[in-house]
């Protein structure tokens, strides 16, 4: 009877653990289980159109000195073809969340869904493009879901009533 080497039976009982853990192989993490709130530190939400009425719009919140800020900017070329630069700046700003508007802002993130960064050379639709940055995310981990679209269309209500206040 031949020998098996110890170290592969060792790896071989790791990765059956480890897969089992979730750990090894995890394509998907989920905010409000396997990412806490706390291990939040940005998130980003883009939307763009470079066709006729071009428009960019970009929602960013982050973490700043223990405060939630958001920074948002908006584009807009009525009646023209994009994309739009710096000088089609239509409103922009930044200012702290109150402790209200940051446990909402968390509350749609709640259930959706982060997975890995891909290249990708095609050219494609406006958005929105979403991405989480995350404590253990790696640089990779940061691509983001809405937990539905119905959440999506709120978030966006969200952040114009937002900027609309302040």
């Amino acid at each position: 009877m031949k020998k098996k080497n110890p170290m592969y039976l060792i790896c071989m009982i790791a990765s059956v653990l480890l897969a089992g853990c979730g750990i090894l192989f995890k394509s998907e993490y989920t905010v409000g289980k396997d990412i806490r709130t706390e291990d939040i530190s940005e998130f980003y939400y883009t939307l763009s159109n470079i066709n006729y009425n071009a428009f960019y719009q970009r929602y960013h919140f982050y973490a700043e000195n223990g405060r939630w800020m958001l920074s948002h900017e908006t584009r807009q070329r009525v009646n023209e073809y994009g994309p739009t630069t710096e000088e089609d700046i239509t409103m922009s700003g930044t200012f702290e969340l109150s402790e209200s508007e940051r446990d909402e802002f968390f509350g749609f993130l709640e259930g959706g869904e982060v997975t890995k960064r891909k290249e990708s050379a095609a050219a494609g639709s406006s958005g929105p493009w979403l991405y989480l940055y995350w404590k253990d995310d790696r640089s990779l981990y940061q691509v983001f879901a809405f937990s539905s679209y119905a959440t999506l269309k709120s978030f966006e209500e969200f952040c114009s009533a937002l900027v609309a206040g302040h």
